[in-house]
């Protein structure tokens, strides 16, 4: 990407380019217009979003907001363009690990002024911890998922076994249920992980993991036992075991929900927003549930990357976009965008609010427990992860789960091929 100095500089060329491309605007009178480019793509979520929106520019005739719908994929280079051209939309929506390299390149305006100490006391540390680069708030969090297991009650009833209910449940107990449940051809689980490392990574803080330490060009790959925890349990259910569905170690997320329809497996990994098309989905009898959140031995803590709205930096409306922003990130509004997309709300007040109106249904209660133990992540900060994770740890997690290499071997892979990359 090529950074802001260089933008500038070449702004500088012509008054003309400094007036549209380079003006980071202000004073401006009479009513404005901000565009915001929304990535919502499920209908639930863009109507909460329209909604939120229209009710914004009922109350805020001066200064309206023009929703830009847009969509995630090729999102990232899309950005790459609009900063580089000086066509950027003034509200930015994306997720942490997404605005990190546009924040340090210098494209996003810093909100820390903006941020309203009641706000601030609302995101859990971890939380703001994942929008927050060099001391500086780059965007609000809006919305977070986590990992739950989703099962089948029915097969666990039936395999004798006993349901946790309490605040957690460890993997061993997931282990244990998958392997007392894997018989007459049912296997305990289906786990979709054709793209292994967001998962291993997000669930790394459970076991004390954290792959990276330092930022920027100052981090240090570190895998060691937190970091390999997961992947050689994953390994030891599926072929010591044998209670993971073999080919869901090769499929999507998404793709790994027909077997659990289909009563093949008794319990599924998923990602927690999976519970708004399993609900939609699953076929008429099945009676399934969200168990506790799965615990290691350093706690349910997971990884945090949120979506996120940033302000550009160079738009003409950098405090009327941030006023917005507060305003689309209330309780009552996360409220309606979380429900709307099945997803976590980043602050306490909406979580808990979202809690007692949907109860245990869908299995909310279990799901927004996970919120609760969302924490920083290290990965978010790091230069060169996503380079690391789709060219080095990707295929070194699917070699390594189709027993092509070992756990020493895995390990090697992913801190050799950082340095390859760093040096």
């Amino acid at each position: 990407m090529r950074s802001r100095r260089t933008l500038i500089g070449s702004c500088l060329l012509t008054a003309s380019l400094l007036l549209t491309a380079c003006g980071s605007g202000g004073g401006e009178s009479g009513p404005v217009t901000m565009t915001f480019q929304s990535l919502s793509d499920q209908p639930a979520a863009i109507e909460a979003t329209n909604k939120i929106v229209e009710a914004w520019n009922q109350q805020h005739p001066d200064a309206r907001v023009e929703v830009v719908p847009a969509g995630w994929d090729g999102v990232y280079d899309k950005l790459i363009t609009q900063f580089n051209s000086g066509s950027a939309p003034d509200i930015v929506h994306y997720e942490a690990a997404g605005i990190v390299p546009f924040a340090k390149d210098g494209y996003l305006a810093d909100l820390t002024p903006h941020l309203s100490e009641e706000k601030r006391a609302d995101i859990p540390k971890g939380v703001l911890d994942s929008v927050t680069a060099d001391g500086k708030v780059i965007g609000y969090p809006t919305e977070l998922q986590s990992y739950v297991v989703f099962a089948n009650r029915t097969l666990l009833q039936q395999a004798g076994v006993e349901i946790p209910t309490g605040p957690t449940m460890s993997w061993d107990q997931l282990r244990q249920i998958a392997k007392a449940t894997t018989k007459d051809g049912t296997y305990g689980l289906g786990w979709g992980l054709s793209s292994p490392t967001a998962a291993f990574v997000a669930l790394a803080p459970g076991f004390g993991g954290q792959y990276f330490q330092g930022t920027g060009e100052a981090t240090t790959a570190q895998i060691g036992q937190g970091e390999m925890a997961l992947p050689e349990l994953v390994s030891q259910m599926a072929f010591q075991d044998k209670s993971i569905l073999p080919v869901t170690l090769t499929q999507s997320g998404a793709k790994a929900l027909a077997p659990f329809y289909a009563g093949q497996v008794a319990m599924t990994v998923q990602g927690s927003f999976q519970a708004a098309n399993i609900a939609k989905d699953a076929p008429a009898g099945l009676d399934w549930i969200v168990l506790p959140p799965l615990a290691g031995p350093a706690g349910p803590a997971q990884a945090a990357n949120p979506q996120t709205l940033s302000v550009n930096v160079d738009s003409e409306h950098v405090e009327q976009a941030a006023e917005f922003i507060e305003f689309f990130t209330s309780t009552e509004n996360l409220v309606a965008l979380n429900e709307a997309d099945a997803l976590i709300p980043p602050t306490t007040s909406a979580r808990k609010a979202l809690a007692e109106k949907l109860g245990s249904q869908n299995g909310w209660d279990a799901i927004l427990a996970t919120g609760e133990h969302l924490t920083s992540a290290p990965y978010l900060f790091v230069d060169k992860y996503a380079q690391w994770k789709d060219t080095v740890a990707t295929p070194a997690y699917q070699r390594f789960l189709a027993q092509q290499t070992d756990a020493a071997g895995l390990a090697k892979e992913l801190s050799d091929g950082w340095q390859n990359i760093t040096r």
